[in-house]
């Protein structure tokens, strides 16, 4: 075989198509999502490159029209748990010692496929299962998740081009193989682009995973699983396993192989997964990587000297796109009394303007929450905020799921800054504002900072420089991603590395080398051309 430093190509962001009326990928993504669904699939489990079908099903239907079925999914016993982790093991073998460069031009094709003849079915199923408006779709499902496979290919070589300094006499290398054994991902509803990089960046680096989409993403799920296999992605690499969460996961954490989990979801189930690992951490062949990203609770801050109509529109934008459902979605606002009416005055208009129904209707800006769970929770905090004398809902506030989960935009006003909706991660668009002094722009950024336990995202909007850098200065823990005079939303791969803290999680940076760098463990070779003769050294005389 030959030898050689190969170079990939360069990685560049995807462009965003327009989907303007008229346009060619307007009518392809209008058809594609017709015949979908009127068209019924069925997703088995996905084990060693075979189909497996259990008998034990669930049914598929799209949030917006949630008495249609889209197809079922099939779910897992624990033998088929079980089984999926010795085949990842024996796929292992093979794969951890396939050359790099083979492994990076799978994963190239997959981006070039998806970026090509796979575009608009994915967008589709986005639109169809998760309820994304097209242009919500685009750059998650398309762009974003070309975007992932393309860069975590240029940082993998990059990384394998770090090396240590070396002598004449002595040649220093560091090999980075895969981790010992075998990952688990979990993803999330919400974004198409997580639900395929989580598996794909470990398997990227020669990892075997076992994959876990969510209920609510399966659908989508399963083109992500048919644009690997076109690609070339070996049998027993990555394996697809649905079921019940709990049972899958505690099988998996009880094998001594489990060597790291990579995970989107909630704070809670990441603090119960750790707290698993924990109590079997006898058990392993090695200490396992635990890298998570979780929940939010995302503020604004706005400073006298703002632009009122921009915060307005970070507000709109960065509340309400997708429903709210963004981990990093602005879910609590602070407004500086000064521009507060006119900050409200265009709040209101964008939301009285905003269009809510069905992605099909390419109008509509809103459509609905993922599942009833969702909705049911959303619209008891709504219900609460209206008997409240402490908050005031002055656009929004209405709901009806008799056809789909739909839930209007609302925004809260509340004198409390602690009240519940300013607190509690809610995922769904509803965002709560407290109005400040505005001569207590330092005592409201503290507060910002001590309200949530979170950390992921936060914005800052400001025309004074002085203002700007101590609220840099201050808010510097509380958000991973943090925006100056922008919305809290929207990181762009290879741009802005996404993760945060404190209970938001490990911060290992979706988009960029550090999150590669967790699915590798260096080994350094130490070569001695002339190997000493005589244990004596100098100084003994």
């Amino acid at each position: 075989m030959g030898k050689g430093f190969f170079e990939v190509p360069i990685a560049v962001n995807e462009p965003i198509k327009s989907y303007a009326p008229g346009s060619p990928e307007r009518e392809e993504v209008l058809t594609t999502y017709k015949k979908m669904f009127k068209s019924t699939v069925e997703v088995p489990l996905y084990i060693n490159g075979k189909s497996v079908k259990t008998g034990n099903t669930k049914t598929m239907s799209p949030p917006h029209d949630h008495k249609h079925v889209l197809g079922s999914y099939h779910k897992a016993e624990k033998k088929h748990i079980t089984d999926a982790i010795a085949t990842a093991l024996e796929a292992r073998k093979s794969w951890a010692n396939m050359p790099w460069e083979q492994r990076a031009g799978i994963f190239l094709r997959a981006a070039e496929l998806l970026a090509g003849p796979y575009r608009a079915r994915i967008n589709a199923a986005t639109m169809l299962a998760q309820s994304k408006n097209i242009y919500q779709a685009e750059i998650d499902a398309a762009c974003e998740l070309i975007d992932f496979l393309r860069f975590n290919v240029q940082y993998m070589t990059e990384i394998y081009a770090e090396q240590p300094e070396s002598t004449s006499g002595a040649w220093n290398r560091l090999e980075y193989r895969p981790l010992e054994g075998f990952i688990y991902a979990i993803t999330p509803f919400n974004f198409t682009a997580i639900a395929a990089n989580l598996p794909a960046s470990a398997a990227l680096m020669g990892n075997v995973v076992l994959w876990k989409p969510s209920d609510s993403q399966v659908y989508s799920a399963k083109v992500i699983l048919d644009v690997f296999k076109e690609a070339g992605v070996p049998p027993g690499v990555i394996n697809m396993v649905m079921g019940d969460p709990v049972m899958i996961t505690d099988t998996i954490l009880a094998s001594p192989d489990f060597s790291g989990i990579h995970f989107t979801g909630s704070t809670h189930v990441f603090k119960n997964i750790w707290q698993k690992i924990g109590t079997n951490i006898h058990n392993y062949k090695t200490y396992p990587r635990i890298v998570g990203e979780t929940g939010g609770k995302d503020f604004i801050v706005a400073h006298k000297s703002s632009n009122a109509k921009q915060v307005a529109t970070a507000i709109s934008r960065g509340a309400f796109e997708f429903q709210g459902q963004k981990c990093s979605a602005a879910s609590r606002c602070y407004i500086s009394k000064s521009i507060w009416k006119d900050v409200k005055k265009e709040v209101i208009a964008d939301v009285n303007s905003f269009k809510m129904g069905s992605p099909e209707d390419m109008n509509n800006f809103i459509t609905a929450v993922i599942h009833e769970g969702s909705f049911d929770k959303l619209a008891k905090y709504i219900d609460q905020a209206k008997k409240d004398k402490k908050a005031e809902i002055i656009v929004g506030g209405g709901y009806d799921k008799s056809k789909g989960y739909f839930i209007e935009p609302t925004v809260i006003v509340t004198e409390d800054p602690k009240y519940t909706t300013m607190c509690t991660e809610l995922f769904g668009p509803v965002v709560t504002i407290y109005v400040f002094e505005d001569k207590d722009w330092e005592k409201t950024l503290h507060l910002v900072d001590e309200t949530s336990e979170y950390a992921l995202t936060g914005a800052v909007f400001s025309e004074d420089r002085y203002a700007l850098e101590k609220a840099v200065r201050v808010l510097e823990n509380a958000a991973g991603n943090f925006y100056i005079n922008d919305k809290p939303t929207g990181a762009v791969v290879g741009q802005q590395p996404f993760g945060g803290a404190r209970a938001s999680g490990t911060n290992d940076k979706a988009g960029s080398k550090l999150n590669l760098l967790r699915w590798i463990s260096p080994r350094m070779v130490k070569e001695t051309f002339v190997s000493p003769s005589d244990y004596r050294y100098p100084f003994l005389g």
